[in-house]
């Protein structure tokens, strides 16, 4: 564990860079790392307020990033290296990475100040004020732990009309190798994804996830996350996050040994009580640096090439990290700053208050909610397809699902989260990102879960007490959307559809629609729950 009181004056001087290493950059192969001097530069680390507040993280999350911070600060100690490493409380409850830099010159006072590019465009921002605040030149390396830079993605999307996934991806296996065979795919198909949406059942064998029990060094963080951000959302124990890149490799053998070989089936599946099935749960460690994409990626691809897993499941797990994190960060750093305000269907409905407490007798929501409660966790069609869904039925505002979505979930950074949610989940940028809206009645859960076995809603019935909410509202959002998506090639059958229906099914669908949001908007205001 880091000592409380690492630095001091005397400790430090003749500092040439003053290294600062973020809370999402733990790995030796992080540029501002890759030329450092051990004798000469200074690294400093920080658990700052800021961070853990500018939205109210889950508890989870928090002791997440700050239990890996002190284990790398750790290591790098082991190294030989000179460590300066902050805890919460030597910051202060007002503490940011500004405050932090300004303190740290003022005691080492460096030649120069070094720090990888960020992942979100806010600190980015903050970064580039301070050679002027505190009269100090200031070093940013590119993050080049992608394999797409952002100049390079913006490259690729200049003069296209629509910038398409799956093309990108494409490019990146050809860049990478990964699955390829000479200039060919693998298998004579770019894509498997036809075949990776099999309804899991519950007699299937479901591996149990990869659990660290926590050290010392993560119980004392839990034990200050619980005092200091006890009122945030979440179960903050039991807590088994890896936060070591050694007990985070132990986590990618176990999934190739135990989980890959079914994920392409069933990565679409929902069961109850099933939080986990066969996906990774590696996100949140790549994406703060314990594991490398592209050394995940490679672990993937000899596990196929060795015959331990068939080509749907390695595809369909790579297109996830140099396909689709990939490009969704370089839609990113090509669309912000405005790229967060966009609302193409002027959503503006508040959060219901479910999505915090998981009271509502929707069984979907209710499954989907308490596992991310308890987990920080759920998988990308819990996401997508359940709370996602929901909220672009019932014309939730994108901004309020996004910093939802940034609180909840321990691999939840901008950079990852605000495409997926405002993009994909809620179209909010008219079709940038995604071809058409992923919205769906309640023959979609139906179809690819048991949630609504146990629901207090009928799936089957659109109209009536019963009637699962999601029918109508499905039926409704295209109505009232018809301007804007009935041009959309593939949403045309649906709206022939609905022009065929007779008007009195459309009058009682649309009322029954309307019946379910003024409910929702009385339960917000502490109604019953829908």
């Amino acid at each position: 564990m880091p000592r409380k009181n690492a630095s001091t004056p005397a400790a430090h001087t003749g500092v040439r860079d003053l290294i600062l290493v973020l809370g999402d950059q733990l790995t030796r192969e992080v540029s501002s790392l890759a030329t450092a001097d051990m004798a000469r530069d200074l690294i400093l680390m920080v658990e700052v307020a800021t961070e853990a507040t500018y939205v109210r993280h889950h508890k989870k999350k928090i002791a997440f990033v700050f239990s890996a911070m002190r284990h790398f600060a750790a290591e790098l100690r082991a190294e030989g290296r000179r460590v300066d490493y902050r805890t919460l409380d030597e910051t202060g409850p007002s503490s940011s990475f500004a405050s932090e830099i300004e303190r740290a010159i003022g005691r080492v006072r460096p030649q120069r100040v070094v720090v990888t590019a960020p992942g979100e465009w806010r600190v980015q921002e903050d970064i580039r004020s301070w050679p002027d605040k505190f009269g100090v030149p200031l070093h940013c390396p590119e993050d080049d732990r992608f394999v797409c830079s952002a100049e390079r993605f913006a490259a690729w999307a200049d003069g296209r009309k629509q910038l398409r996934m799956e093309y990108f991806y494409r490019e990146m296996r050809r860049l990478t190798g990964l699955l390829m065979d000479g200039d060919e795919p693998c298998g004579g198909q770019w894509n498997f994804d036809h075949d990776n949406r099999k309804a899991a059942t519950a007699d299937l064998f479901m591996p149990e996830p990869f659990r660290v029990e926590p050290d010392q060094t993560t119980r004392d963080v839990l034990d200050l996350v619980e005092h200091r951000f006890g009122d945030h959302f979440g179960d903050l124990r039991p807590f088994w996050f890896a936060a070591t890149r050694e007990d985070a490799r132990r986590a990618l053998d176990h999934f190739i040994t135990h989980g890959l070989a079914r994920f392409g089936d069933f990565q679409d599946a929902m069961l109850d009580g099933e939080p986990f099935l066969y996906h990774s749960l590696l996100s949140a460690y790549i994406n703060v640096g314990l594991l490398g994409p592209l050394e995940v990626c490679r672990e993937v691809e000899t596990a196929y090439r060795d015959g331990r897993v068939p080509l749907n499941a390695a595809e369909g797990y790579i297109r996830q990290i140099i396909g689709w994190r990939e490009y969704v960060r370089g839609i990113y750093w090509l669309k912000m700053p405005d790229y967060v305000t966009r609302n193409y269907f002027g959503h503006a409905r508040a959060l219901p208050e479910f999505y915090w407490t998981a009271d509502t007798r929707m069984s979907c929501l209710r499954a989907a909610i308490t596992q991310t409660r308890v987990e920080a966790y759920a998988h990308h069609i819990q996401r997508l397809m359940v709370t996602g869904n929901f909220a672009l039925l019932a014309g939730i505002s994108p901004q309020a699902l996004h910093e939802w979505y940034l609180m909840v979930y321990a691999d939840a950074y901008e950079w990852v989260e605000l495409p997926n949610t405002l993009g994909m989940s809620q179209f909010g940028d008219g079709g940038l990102l995604a071809s058409k809206p992923y919205a769906a009645s309640g023959a979609y859960i139906n179809r690819m879960s048991n949630y609504c076995r146990s629901c207090a809603y009928d799936v089957k019935q659109s109209v009536g007490a019963r009637a699962c909410p999601l029918n109508a509202l499905y039926w409704s959002f295209l109505d009232r959307n018809r301007d804007k998506l009935a041009r959309n090639p593939r949403m045309a059958q649906m709206y022939r559809t609905w022009e065929r229906m007779a008007p009195d099914k459309r009058a009682a669908l649309l009322a029954k629609a309307q019946a379910t949001l003024d409910r929702l908007d009385r339960s917000t205001s502490g109604g019953a729950p829908l």
